[in-house]
């Protein structure tokens, strides 16, 4: 017989305003797990019942998890823009970082190109969702290229934050992530140097005054918690430093690591679905590892490992931001192959948030298919 300990024996004790929703999950949990009992060596053997018989693997899935507002706008103007047009357009990068989502697109039509010069003259031309430096929107400008911007409007929010510190003089430091696609667009849409940061470590070797005045923008993927760091390490190098409030944050962001957190207090094994090139997925897997549970970040059901499921009673499923939710019901499909599931969800935050579509697709309604879904 396998025995494992509790979740609840392992876990460090909840803080601050989280005590009380997270004593009402644990009430939860241990309810789930009624039918297992206590062994010799102190500890719960949750994956056998006294018969011997396997339990149901408990699935709990985060809430919130996977579309952001941003992403659900972005993909909403690939699919007006097809419906206008009824010809293909042209999307310079991915609309998002998630392959089953520009695969669906470019089934409908859409055509996913590296650089504006791929692009035929007059075609409808998208920018995805990170945003794009001011060189690249001047390109399109002089190839004459019809455009509409997806661009989140809370990066383009980050883009007129900075022009606006610039302006005054200050120095700018991007807190980021070298090389991401939404770093490289904020940083060619501020006209003054912009000193990229992504560690403490980084911020020794920002080459200015210490009496310099500083101001600090941040990657939209990137949370407080993953920041404050980084800004309190300039803040004590650098004696004139501002920045957002942060009730200005992507609140997508926040709320997801938030959410897989209190995931992680009540699983054995959390499994992140998103894309290896997401910066938000990566991240929510870290979060789980940095909580010391087994934590692995898959593309959709096919890359579910049986071998994890090896003593595990209760599996934590939550997804990035640019994860539609059918990837996370084909990983519950995949353990359901695997064992019999029981699913639930965790409380949390209920998101409402929704961004307006640029006017010209305003008034273009998506194609929807015979079961009531976009097609």
């Amino acid at each position: 017989m396998r025995v494992f300990k509790s979740t609840l024996a392992r876990r460090p004790p909840p803080t601050n305003g989280l005590a009380i929703h997270l004593v009402c999950e644990f009430a939860k949990i241990l309810l789930i797990r009624q039918s297992g009992k206590q062994t010799d060596a102190g500890r719960i053997d949750l994956v056998h019942s006294t018969d011997g018989e396997q339990q149901p693997l408990q699935v709990i899935l985060a809430k919130p998890r996977g579309f952001c507002a941003g992403v659900v706008r972005a993909i909403e103007i690939v699919e007006r823009a097809l419906e206008r047009e009824q010809k293909p357009v042209y999307v310079r990068h991915e609309i998002v970082h998630n392959r089953h989502v520009v695969e669906k697109l470019r089934r409908k039509g859409a055509i996913f190109v590296d650089e504006l010069a791929e692009i035929p003259a007059g075609a409808l031309t998208i920018f995805s969702a990170h945003g794009v430096a001011q060189s690249v929107e001047q390109d399109a400008v002089n190839r004459g290229l019809p455009v509409i911007d997806a661009t989140c409007p809370l990066v383009t929010k980050v883009h007129v934050q900075g022009r606006k510190y610039a302006k005054s003089g200050r120095a700018l430091v991007l807190i980021g992530h070298e090389g991401h696609a939404e770093v490289e667009g904020t940083m060619g849409q501020v006209n003054a140097p912009v000193h990229l940061v992504s560690t403490v470590e980084d911020v020794a070797l920002v080459a200015l005054p210490l009496d310099t005045p500083i101001a600090y923008v941040t990657q939209t993927t990137l949370s407080v918690d993953d920041t404050r760091d980084v800004i309190a390490a300039l803040q004590a190098r650098f004696s004139d430093v501002i920045g957002p409030d942060v009730a200005e944050i992507c609140y997508a962001t926040q709320n997801r690591q938030t959410a897989v957190r209190d995931l992680a207090l009540v699983s054995d094994l959390v499994i992140v679905v998103g894309a290896a090139n997401s910066s938000n997925s990566r991240r929510l897997q870290e979060i789980g590892l940095e909580m010391g549970v087994p934590s692995y970040l898959v593309d959709d059901g096919s890359g579910v490992d049986p071998a994890w499921l090896d003593g595990i009673a209760a599996v934590g499923i939550t997804a990035g931001a640019s994860a539609p939710d059918e990837l996370v019901e084909s990983v519950i499909d995949a353990l359901r192959n695997l064992r019999q599931v029981r699913v639930s969800q965790l409380d949390g935050v209920d998101e409402h948030i929704e961004f307006s579509l640029p006017p010209q697709l305003r008034q273009v309604e998506p194609r929807i298919a015979a079961n009531g879904n976009p097609a």
